[in-house]
C-alpha cells in the first residue's frame, strides 16, 4: 500500500500563492465590466461603481442586457454609444414615433444633469405636436426670425423639414397626421421644455445621423432617427494614459470610492499611478503585496485574498507544528519523493 505523500511547507506556500492569484486575478479581471447588451463601455464611461470617471458615477445602469441611462428625469435605453464622437444615444418609448400616427400620450420633458459633463446635443430637434396658438408662437422660423430677429429663438417653426417629412414614415401616416398641427423647437434649457408641454399635446425627439458626404449641409449627408442624443466630455489625464500604457502593464483608469481620487485596476493590485509588472517570490512578505491597496470597491478580490492568506498562514504554522524534528536528516516521515 502506497503512504501518502507528504507536501513540505514551501510547496504548500507556493500553491497558497497561485490559488490567491487565480482568485485575485479573475475577480480583478471581471471588476470593470466592458460591454453590456452588446454595447461597448468604455472609460470615461461604466457600469461598475469606482471604474471609469467618477463624473459618470450612477449615469449607466446594465440589468441583463439592457443598458439604461440615468437622468434627473428618469432612465431611458440605451441605443448606441459612440467615443470617437463622443456621444449617448437614448430613446424614450413615451415619446410619440411614427407608429403611433395620431395617437397621442402625454410625456415627460428630458433633462440632463449638467454636472455629470452631459449636455443634450445640438444634433437635436424636437417635434411639438397640437400646440395652443394662443401660448405657443408658431411662425415659419427664416421670415419671423428677420421681422423679429430679438424673439428668434422663441417661436416653433411649424415649416421646418422635419414636420414636413416625419422619421420612418409612409404615405399612410403623413394623411393621418395631416390635419395635426407641427412645429419644430429647440429647448435651451429643460424650463423652456416643461413650459412647452404644458401648451401642446406631446412631443419627440429627433437626432440627426451621419451618413457621409462631407462638405455637404443638413439634411443631404444625415439622415433624421428618433431618439434623444447626450453628449459627454472624455477627461484626459496623463495620470490615465500612464495607466492605460500597455508598456507600464495595460491598466484600467478607475477611481476610489471613498474619495474619487484616481486609481488604476490592475490585475493583481490597485495603484495610484501605473501597473508595475513584477515577478511575485513564494514567500510569506509577497502574500501581504497581493492585498489590494486602499480597500476601495475590490470587494471581491480583497475578501478572497484576505481569506486565503488567513487560511494558508494559519495551515502552515499547523504543518510546522506537526512536522517531526529530523535535524536535517531525511527519513520516512519528510523525504520529498
Amino acid at each position: 500500500m502506497d503512504s501518502p505523500i507528504n507536501t513540505s511547507a514551501p510547496q504548500l506556500l507556493a500553491l497558497v500563492v497561485a490559488l490567491i492569484c487565480v482568485v485575485l486575478t479573475y475577480s480583478q479581471s471581471t471588476l470593470c465590466r466592458t460591454t453590456c447588451g452588446g454595447i461597448p463601455i468604455n472609460y470615461p464611461l461604466t457600469i461598475d461603481d469606482g471604474c471609469g470617471s467618477p463624473y459618470y458615477r450612477h449615469i449607466l445602469a446594465c440589468s441583463g442586457d439592457v443598458l439604461e441611462l440615468r437622468t434627473p428625469s428618469g432612465r431611458y435605453p440605451v441605443k448606441s454609444i459612440s467615443y470617437s464622437d463622443p456621444h449617448i444615444l437614448v430613446s424614450d418609448p413615451q415619446m410619440w414615433a411614427c407608429k403611433d400616427e395620431d395617437r397621442f400620450r402625454p410625456t415627460r420633458p428630458f433633462s440632463v444633469d449638467s454636472s455629470t459633463h452631459m449636455s443634450l446635443s445640438n444634433q437635436n430637434e424636437y417635434l411639438f405636436f397640437n400646440c395652443s396658438p394662443d401660448k405657443v408662437i408658431m411662425e415659419p422660423r427664416p421670415m419671423f426670425c428677420e421681422r423679429y430677429p430679438e424673439r428668434c429663438d422663441s417661436t416653433c417653426d411649424p415649416a421646418s423639414y422635419l414636420c414636413r417629412h416625419y422619421p420612418e414614415c409612409n404615405a399612410s401616416t403623413n394623411k393621418a397626421m395631416r390635419d395635426i398641427s407641427c412645429c419644430s423647437y429647440y429647448p435651451k434649457a429643460t424650463e423652456s421644455l416643461r413650459m412647452m408641454l404644458k401648451h401642446c399635446t406631446t412631443y419627440t425627439s429627433v437626432h440627426w445621423k451621419s451618413v457621409g458626404g462631407l462638405g455637404t449641409s443638413r439634411p443631404y449627408d444625415q439622415v433624421p432617427e428618433y431618439g434623444t442624443r447626450v453628449d459627454f466630455d472624455i477627461p484626459t489625464t496623463s495620470t490615465c494614459l500612464r495607466c492605460q500604457d500597455r508598456a507600464k502593464g495595460g491598466g484600467t483608469c478607475g477611481f476610489d470610492t471613498s474619495n474619487q481620487d484616481f486609481l488604476c485596476l490592475c490585475e493583481q493590485k490597485n495603484v495610484t499611478t501605473y501597473v508595475k509588472i513584477t515577478m511575485l517570490k513564494a514567500t510569506v512578505d509577497t502574500l501581504e503585496q497581493l492585498q489590494c491597496n486602499g480597500g476601495r470597491t475590490v470587494t471581491g478580490a480583497s475578501i478572497a485574498g484576505g481569506v486565503g492568506i488567513g487560511v494558508g498562514i494559519w495551515y502552515l504554522k499547523k504543518v510546522r507544528a506537526k512536522a517531526p524534528v529530523t535535524h536535517g536528516v531525511q527519513t520516512n516521515d519528510n523525504r520529498m519523493f
